[in-house]
């Protein structure tokens, strides 16, 4: 696993303010960097959304994308992210949605993430769905490392995804 102090200093170098929009992680992900020194000149906010309506009324995920694509979809982790940016002072959002225990859809560890980058007036995002395996706890622990430890690649893929309309 990736110090996670590197990705404080990442942020800090790059001038990013984060944003955390957390279901499955349960602001786990803003914790972690909360016990990093110098956290506070990069982490913006964290919204924890565990239920549909705290998603809604918070971020304005849409209930047909939840009900279109279910809780645990890039879809509604897509719409998460970006509406963490725009409820905050953040220039970089991450948000995770996923499958902690074993239920009749999924057997666990289903992680879907999205990363979101605010330029200007200029918004762009991607996606992607990750499994873990573990119990719970040990699920959610990976999921929020996980998520943090790609803000580097991610954030290099979202400035080429602004650039690719210049």
């Amino acid at each position: 696993m990736q110090d996670l102090t590197e990705i404080v200093r990442f942020l800090s170098d790059k001038e990013m303010k984060l944003t955390t929009a957390e279901s499955c992680t349960c602001g786990l992900m803003a914790s972690l960097l909360g016990d990093i020194p110098g956290c506070g000149q990069v982490l913006d906010s964290g919204f924890v959304v565990y239920s549909p309506n705290a998603k809604n009324r918070l971020l304005h995920v849409s209930f047909e994308t939840i009900e279109t694509y279910g809780l645990t979809s890039e879809e509604v982790a897509t719409e998460m992210a970006i509406g963490a940016l725009n409820a905050s002072f953040a220039n970089i959002a991450i948000s995770n949605t996923g499958v902690a225990d074993n239920s009749e859809e999924d057997d666990g560890g289903t992680q879907c993430y999205a990363y979101a980058l605010m330029q200007g007036e200029r918004q762009v995002s991607i996606s992607e769905t990750v499994k873990f395996d573990g119990d719970r706890v040990a699920i959610r622990k990976q999921a929020a490392h996980y998520g943090l430890e790609q803000l580097p690649s991610r954030y290099e893929q979202l400035l080429a995804k602004l650039h690719e309309h210049d």
